[in-house]
């Protein structure tokens, strides 16, 4: 597999240094991605880079996964309008070993074939650097004319942000550009992948290699910034960022996301955040395009991204929770699935708290429903939908209002679901 050609027909190259292709036919090659760990887990924005790393082993060459330790305490200026909070040490070390569980699903860490993956975090060779030796060091071979030069520097200077920008951002590119210095020399690393906003920062790497040791032979590849074809941001959503930790985001959250995404982009994220190769997209594309309503790119997509990240049987479970609206065996999907998933699947539905006793007691359904939790205006609105086959606890018919409710009815041991009609629905909740 050819790592660069592979990376151009899914649209991932952005920008390109002249002879890095060269650089992975010769030999194999070690490469790095920057991860900043300001948080436990990953999102679907640091996937493609992740992405990029995978690939990248598949075609035989080194990825090593820097989670930026001390770059993270300070905030990369690129694409930012203010300074970020700084992250403690114990913060950061927690951090990085929950992005290490995460990524060890999409590389190999732990084989002992030469191109098995490694992670190192700049904290570690950056902690005993005293501001003394880097300025002397490292800072005499970049001038300034040169940072100044940056996008991420002259944005913020042009006054996009009333506040300026302090001599700690201005330093980023230099923190960056010597972590790329500190690779090459003890990991032989010759290759840095990132994100289009990073070229400023990677370019002062190479430089810096350059005019510290000489050599040439070093070089940055950067991937588009991934948008969504209606100009929104990508991996945003009403309740914030999309999470690979199910505490944050839930499987089934993971998975609607991917399955509700626009054709144009299904066709476009198919090719960025999965494996599959040229000839099974080019299948999907033309099933897409022949029956647009069955929607095999999202389908795909959502199953294989969904697997990767989570696993298989949790795809099963957002599969079957996502049908728990329109299947026969609703009921007993929704005696099995969890709680965060059951929540999400009635996100919005009106809500009643009512009391755990009076359920474990046997309260007629009728009283339940309408003096307890008003769901229904009467108990003559109740028995007539009832009789007509209307009405449903946990999606199962109920045709006499008077029926004792029950401990069993109860999800997760406190809720009740309550169908009115075809499409109006009610949670009960019990405390």
């Amino acid at each position: 597999m050819d790592f660069i050609q592979e990376l151009k027909w899914r649209g991932m190259i952005h920008q390109m240094m002249p002879g890095v292709e060269d650089q992975l036919k010769k030999e194999m090659t070690t490469a790095y991605l920057g991860i900043d760990p300001t948080a436990d887990s990953l999102h679907i924005g640091h996937l493609v880079g992740v992405m990029m790393l995978k690939h990248l082993q598949r075609a035989g060459h080194r990825p090593i996964a820097l989670v930026g330790g001390a770059t993270g305490m300070i905030g990369d200026p690129s694409m930012k309008s203010q300074e970020r909070k700084l992250i403690d040490e114990e913060t950061l070390r927690h951090n990085q070993e929950a992005i290490k569980k995460q990524l060890s699903k999409f590389l190999d860490f732990d084989s002992d074939a030469p191109n098995a993956a490694i992670m190192v975090n700049n904290y570690d060779w950056m902690k005993n650097f005293s501001f003394l030796e880097f300025i002397r060091d490292i800072g005499k071979h970049i001038t300034v004319n040169y940072m100044m030069a940056k996008d991420s520097v002259k944005k913020r200077l042009s006054g996009e942000s009333r506040e300026g920008m302090s001599f700690t951002e201005f330093s980023y590119q230099l923190l960056q550009g010597y972590d790329f210095l500190h690779l090459f020399q003890d990991k032989g690393c010759r290759v840095q992948l990132g994100g289009s906003d990073q070229w400023g920062n990677m370019t002062t790497g190479t430089e810096l290699i350059r005019r510290i040791t000489g050599e040439e032979n070093v070089y940055a590849i950067t991937c588009p910034l991934i948008t969504k074809a209606d100009g929104g941001k990508f991996g945003k959503t009403e309740s914030g960022n999309v999470w690979l930790d199910p505490r944050y985001t839930s499987p089934y959250k993971f998975y609607q996301f991917w399955l509700n995404v626009s054709d144009a982009d299904a066709e476009k994220y198919i090719k960025i955040f999965t494996e599959l190769s040229e000839d099974e997209v080019r299948e999907l594309v033309e099933a897409q395009a022949a029956d647009p309503g069955a929607r095999p790119l999202q389908k795909r997509l959502a199953k294989e991204i969904t697997t990767m990240v989570h696993s298989a049987e949790d795809y099963e479970a957002a599969v079957e929770a996502s049908q728990i609206l329109f299947s026969n065996k609703a009921s007993e999907t929704l005696h099995k699935i969890d709680e965060d998933t059951l929540l999400a699947v009635f996100e919005g539905v009106p809500t009643f708290e009512v009391s755990r006793s009076d359920i474990e007691e046997g309260i007629k359904l009728a009283d339940l429903l309408t003096e307890k939790a008003k769901v229904f205006p009467s108990k003559g609105e109740l028995r007539k939908l009832a009789q007509q086959g209307g009405f449903s606890i946990n999606k199962e018919k109920v045709t006499d209002a008077y029926a004792p409710a029950s401990a069993d009815m109860l999800l997760n041991g406190k809720y009740i679901l309550v169908q009115k009609g075809k499409k109006n629905y009610f949670l009960l909740i019990a405390r």
